[in-house]
């Protein structure tokens, strides 16, 4: 039912499944359904978080199982992200949203109407993606966004929401960093979605900005780096560390003329991530 990929940084290279990531996007679609008739039978609204929020989680799994299937362009990655704003524009005028973000030293910031039509539509297109775009060793693009939505959760009103999908995806994470499944652009894009959708709902736009920026910065390299010398990222194995000779990404960058064992590099993404979550959450909390 799942196809194979080789584990590129194992000695022999072993078979893993792919495309496992699905299991979280069906066990958060059905909690959040609960969440929502729970929520629906105490105290009837007409617009709900955990059915908007379901909504998205779905759409970013089906994305990226047609990317493990049939391997989609990056220009339909890149906007495909932006159907899923729709559902989120909708809550977001329903509730009467907060338009505005309060930044350190720049104060706040109302962009009025365009938060609904320009803003969030951009936040759920870039963190879709930059999310998808930091993976390739294991436990990378699984532990790294659970630090994220860990930390949007300490003080979002909505953390039920969460829970329960925080704690499966863990498991997968934990699953994933072992070498024996890989949550695959499934995983990936579906997580990515459930950040930014979460953050949105939330209304903790400050803490997701300041959380995200390793993931920018990875991203930004790639691009750069792909529109520049039009070669992708890459790290070399010797059977036991990992080495690279350009920095052309987060991982690249870490491990440029540094040998690094698979480990070592994504607990030190982890805790760069880390850092930046923490920084965010207290920045959320004083702004």
């Amino acid at each position: 039912m799942f196809p194979k990929v080789p584990d590129q940084h194992k000695v022999g290279r072993p078979l893993i499944l792919n495309g496992l990531g699905v299991f979280y996007v069906l066990f958060t679609t059905v909690y959040l359904f609960l969440v929502y008739f729970l929520q629906q039978s105490a105290s009837p609204e007409h617009v709900s978080a955990a059915f908007t929020l379901a909504a998205c989680v779905l759409f970013g799994g089906f994305m990226g199982m047609m990317d493990d299937w049939i391997d989609l362009k990056w220009r339909y990655k890149a906007f495909m992200p932006l159907i899923a704003a729709l559902p989120l524009i909708y809550y977001a005028q329903a509730i009467g949203a907060r338009t505005s973000i309060t930044l350190p030293f720049l104060g706040v910031i109302d962009f009025g109407v365009a938060y609904f039509y320009i803003i969030l539509p951009l936040i759920v297109m870039i963190v879709t993606n930059t999310v998808n775009q930091l993976g390739g060793l294991n436990g990378l693009e699984s532990v790294c966004p659970a630090i994220v939505i860990a930390g949007l959760m300490v003080f979002s009103p909505n953390w039920l929401l969460m829970l329960g999908p925080l704690l499966f995806w863990i498991v997968l994470a934990a699953l994933n960093v072992s070498g024996k499944i890989f949550v695959g652009n499934t995983g990936s894009f579906a997580i990515g979605m459930t950040i930014a959708a979460f953050a949105i709902i939330s209304d903790m736009k400050v803490n997701l900005v300041i959380s995200i920026l390793p993931f920018i910065f990875n991203s930004s390299i790639i691009l750069l780096s792909a529109f520049i010398t039009k070669k992708k990222a890459a790290v070399t194995f010797d059977g036991q560390k990992l080495c690279s000779d350009a920095r052309k990404s987060l991982v690249t960058t870490l491990t440029y003329h540094r040998p690094l064992s698979e480990k070592r590099i994504v607990l030190a993404i982890s805790l760069i991530v880390a850092f930046f979550t923490l920084l965010g959450t207290l920045i959320q909390v004083i702004s």
